[in-house]
């Protein structure tokens, strides 16, 4: 009795695999194993690059808040801190946002948490 494989299931397998490799330079994109590892790589950098994103952003905000803060007189922390302080439930892609765009409702911010 002949070997019974499943040859559509595998191309299907392969198919996606190649498809996602689609873009990439040379033999990465039209050779089975060295698109299987190309695609393999840049799955696992696409999961870690998403947490790192999140704290590159973060890092971002906080730079935004204490070079406008700076402005007014107060170092980052003793921002923040007054921010908790006085109850204001805003985020730090907010207040970065607010710092970057709209100077005067920050300044306003400022004002309000240090009085």
């Amino acid at each position: 009795m002949p070997r019974s494989v499943n040859k559509v299931a595998s191309r299907a397998r392969k198919k996606k695999v190649l498809q996602l490799a689609k873009g990439s330079f040379g033999r990465r994109k039209n050779v089975w194993t060295v698109a299987k590892n190309s695609v393999e790589k840049g799955l696992g950098y696409a999961y870690r690059d998403r947490k790192t994103k999140k704290r590159n952003f973060r890092a971002l905000w906080i730079q935004r808040i204490n070079a406008a803060v700076r402005m007014h007189g107060m170092s980052y922390s003793q921002f923040i801190g007054a921010v908790h302080k006085s109850g204001l439930e805003l985020s730090r892609k907010t207040l970065a946002d607010l710092a970057l765009n709209n100077p005067e409702a920050f300044a306003a911010i400022v004002a309000q948490v240090k009085g």
